[in-house]
């Protein structure tokens, strides 16, 4: 089992920015992968970023030059750094970890609103 538990949400105006934390209850290393999601009430949950075994990193176009994820192993975390935010960022935000091909954990999500 993998706990996941996401913090760092909230109200932000549109150009501001966040940082999304999510803790594990155990390393990330060696995991298949590590990513963030979104979701909106009525759309399906969607690939935000994501970082491989490898070390390769991937982006939605949507957030392409202003998100940033990355790992800090020491601490069994993973951030989600969110720049020139827009009204259309709003969604609920979740952390996500693959140990492997047949393990899938979520975390329970953390609200991001982009408003003025």
């Amino acid at each position: 089992q993998v706990q996941l538990v996401e913090s760092g949400g909230g109200l932000v105006q549109p150009g501001g920015s966040l940082r999304l934390s999510c803790i594990t209850s155990r390393s990330f290393l060696g995991m298949l992968e590590v990513g963030w999601y979104r979701q909106v009430p009525g759309k399906q949950r969607e690939l935000v970023a994501l970082i491989r075994r490898a070390g390769t990193i991937n982006y939605a176009d949507f957030v392409k030059g202003r998100f940033t994820i990355s790992i800090d192993n020491a601490k069994k975390t993973v951030y989600l750094e969110m720049n020139s935010l827009k009204p259309e960022d709003t969604a609920v935000y979740y952390c996500n970890a693959r140990p492997n091909v047949s393990m899938n954990y979520w975390g329970q999500g953390t609200q991001v609103t982009v408003s003025s």
